[in-house]
């Protein structure tokens, strides 16, 4: 089913209009195109989710969640019965330009069922409204039914009148006009029983992320001025540091946290767990993300078949732990010497790694790590492009069973996906995270908060059945690569890590 097109329009013509108070001002309305009953459904999500409808705010938290002795501070509706009142915490998503608000956001009935929602901020005394919040005393969502058709419709309460004419152009309007087309939107996904393809903080709870993000933003931020390859330095700088914050909360709950005493709230990381075995940054690029957590005093390194020219503008110990070199298959033979990529226990990242992305849980399981995080872009197997409907890496499980993944398997993948998951990217990271099994690894996804398209993540952490045969596959997987002779590897670029 299509969503019917929004169509709003300004509150002009109030003939029928049955008033809230003489103090409150309609602004716009729209046909409503799913039930009364659906109103409270549709206005939850409002509540819990301010962020969709400004990009100015980071989140809503919830102080209060009450169904009686409701604060002074809601206004007396004549003739309305309250049912319900949040008392919410908005919290900035930029908090050195903007303070936190706290607000009552109070469900309303004219009869047995919601159909009103008033949102009231809370100043303490002498206090001004944040930039993201309009000059209003209140706001009002309202269903009404005695319109053909009913309507949806916002009304306020200004703080005063000298803010001036609200018209079209005005801010308010332009704000109270996004938030109702937002109400359209959640009624019309309620009545069709809308559900979200993708699912984010699977493994990292938002709040957490957020936190910390905020924290590694204003730390890191100046990268961007300091950038010096040719690549969107917003994009690729943020994108980064967004990484750089899954791993460190992943791996706090991953490691056992170090007796360190002298904590500091500008980084909160110092006595949190981490690989003690470091990470190894597979194909590292830019090197940006093993700069960031090395900065962070995370032990580790990056290796890339060529250094980039931002390796030589970070600092002296950053360049030290980025490294030049060739991945070559054979270093993972069972009777190859330890080296770089057989360290055991550390944590391999591929972080948008091409070509060598379907080496992460292959090297994973060879070298024994503590875990790994992949991000796949283009699509690879180990020697060649991938194709649609290649089969796994290993073709067979164990007494020659038929590997073709089910569909409860498919769907533990949160590719957020329809069609029948048809696409070669999505084919592809179906075989990706069937390849993670084969290597012995419980698959986990994760829909990363990056500014990036390619943000789908496969996570292993845990083990899973037999090592014996975990290894025997990946056995299976390199005997492969050298029969087929295809795979050939380069030589390192440049001074192939003399002075890195």
């Amino acid at each position: 089913m299509t969503r019917p097109r929004f169509e709003p329009s300004p509150c002009s013509d109030l003939s029928d209009y049955h008033p809230l108070g003489s103090e409150w001002l309609p602004l716009v309305s729209a046909p409503a195109d799913f039930p009364i009953e659906l109103f409270e459904s549709a206005v939850d999500q409002l509540i819990h989710h301010p962020e969709y409808n400004s990009t100015l705010i980071l989140r809503a938290e919830v102080v209060a969640d009450t169904t009686s002795d409701f604060p002074a501070s809601i206004p007396t509706l004549k003739g309305f019965q309250s049912l319900r009142n949040v008392h919410r915490r908005l919290l900035p998503r930029r908090p050195e330009r903007d303070g936190a608000l706290e607000q009552n956001c109070t469900l309303y009935a004219s009869d047995s069922v919601a159909d009103t929602l008033v949102l009231t901020p809370l100043l303490p005394p002498g206090g001004s409204l944040p930039y993201y919040h309009p000059s209003i005393a209140h706001l009002a969502f309202r269903y009404i039914t005695t319109t053909t058709p009913p309507t949806v419709r916002i009304e306020v309460v200004r703080l005063s009148d000298e803010d001036g004419p609200v018209d079209p152009g005005s801010r308010l309007y332009r704000t109270c006009l996004s938030l109702l087309d937002t109400l359209h939107r959640y009624g019309w996904g309620a009545l069709t029983n809308y559900q979200k393809r993708v699912h984010h903080d699977r493994i990292v709870p938002r709040e957490s992320y957020q936190d910390l993000y905020l924290i590694m933003r204003e730390r890191f931020k100046g990268l961007v001025d300091t950038w010096v390859e040719s690549t969107d330095p917003l994009k690729h700088v943020f994108e980064d540091i967004g990484i750089a914050t899954f791993l460190i909360l992943l791996w706090k709950e991953l490691y056992p946290p170090l007796p360190i005493s002298d904590l500091r709230p500008d980084e909160p990381w110092r006595s949190w767990g981490r690989p003690l075995a470091g990470f190894l940054d597979f194909g590292c690029g830019n090197g940006l993300l093993t700069h960031i957590l090395l900065s962070c005093g995370y032990t580790g390194c990056g290796i890339d078949l060529r250094a980039r020219a931002s390796w030589g503008n970070y600092p002296l110990d950053t360049q030290a732990h980025l490294i030049v070199d060739a991945f070559d298959p054979r270093t993972l033979a069972a009777d190859a010497e330890l080296n770089i990529y057989t360290t055991r226990g550390q944590f391999i990242i591929a972080n948008h790694a091409d070509e060598l992305t379907p080496w992460a849980p292959v090297l994973a399981t060879r070298s024994h790590a503590s875990g790994f995080l992949s991000i796949p872009c283009c699509s690879w197997t180990f020697d060649a492009r991938f194709q649609r409907g290649m089969a796994p890496a290993v073709g067979r499980a164990a007494g020659g069973a038929d590997v073709t993944p089910s569909s409860t398997f498919v769907q533990q993948l949160n590719l957020g996906a329809d069609s029948g998951n048809t696409s070669g990217y999505v084919q592809y990271r179906i075989w990706l995270a069937q390849l993670q099994e084969q290597c012995g690894w419980e698959v986990e996804c994760e829909v990363l908060r990056i500014p990036s398209t390619r943000n789908w993540a496969l996570i292993g952490r845990r083990k899973k059945g037999d090592e014996d045969g975990a290894q025997a596959n990946v056995d299976a997987i390199l005997q492969g690569v050298l029969d087929r002779g295809i795979f050939k590897a380069r030589m390192p670029e440049g001074k192939a890590g003399k002075d890195h």
